[in-house]
């Protein structure tokens, strides 16, 4: 369905191939005349929670994230395409990479953020996507990610926080190939804004993150709505 709502916006289909997994999150960045941001020091998060246009948008307004790239991961396809993974044949997920300063926000806060913004309760979708390219899933770096990721999915289950089990998948983070330059800031574009699969999901999701973390919007963004 995304992909009606992209064609409607756009009349265009882009076609272009993914950067290499080698390429930094700067390249991209400086693509769309971006200033490309250091990410030498920051600690780095792996989500996929849906279109990466959603949750993309919902961490370049928290606090302490200096940087967000979107991407593919999860799967066995080398330098995968969006219009590959699209298919559902690559067992790529979109997700997104997040750069951050740990010493501004922690690895739980992220995660916290993470599931209090997409249903996790979902198996292979998201809202209106539907596909394994549109799993939910937390993509860890070491053990200690992991306990976290697990002792905080216990917590919620014990609170009943959903209705429904927690289907996120937590996997040990492999390869994130980065996403074709036009989905990079795809919300941050404004010509994008009336885009109806912007209006009617993305846009939702980082409102309701603004209602739901006050306390952790950027100064910049704390007047959105």
């Amino acid at each position: 369905m995304k992909y009606i709502w992209l064609l409607f916006s756009i009349g265009t289909i882009f076609s272009c191939n993914s950067p290499s997994a080698a390429v930094s999150a700067n390249v991209a960045k400086a693509a769309i005349n971006q200033t490309p941001v250091d990410t030498t020091d920051l600690s780095v998060a792996t989500f996929a929670g849906g279109c990466f246009w959603c949750t993309e948008a919902v961490f370049e307004r928290t606090v302490g994230v200096v940087d967000v790239v979107s991407g593919y991961t999860g799967g066995k396809e080398q330098n995968p395409t969006y219009y590959q993974v699209g298919s559902g044949k690559t067992g790529h997920t979109e997700a997104i990479q997040i750069y951050y300063d740990s010493t501004a926000i922690d690895y739980p806060t992220l995660v916290r953020v993470f599931m209090g913004t997409h249903d996790p309760t979902q198996l292979n979708r998201q809202g209106p996507d539907v596909g394994t390219q549109y799993r939910s899933g937390i993509y860890y770096r070491n053990d200690l990610e992991k306990k976290i990721v697990k002792s905080y999915f216990a917590y919620l289950e014990s609170k009943k926080k959903y209705d429904e089990p927690i289907v996120t998948e937590v996997e040990p983070f492999n390869k994130f190939w980065l996403a074709e330059d036009y989905h990079q800031n795809y919300y941050e574009i404004p010509e994008n804004h009336r885009n109806p699969y912007v209006v009617r999901v993305t846009k939702p999701k980082v409102e309701k993150f603004l209602k739901k973390y006050p306390d952790l919007v950027k100064a910049e963004y704390r007047s959105e709505k």
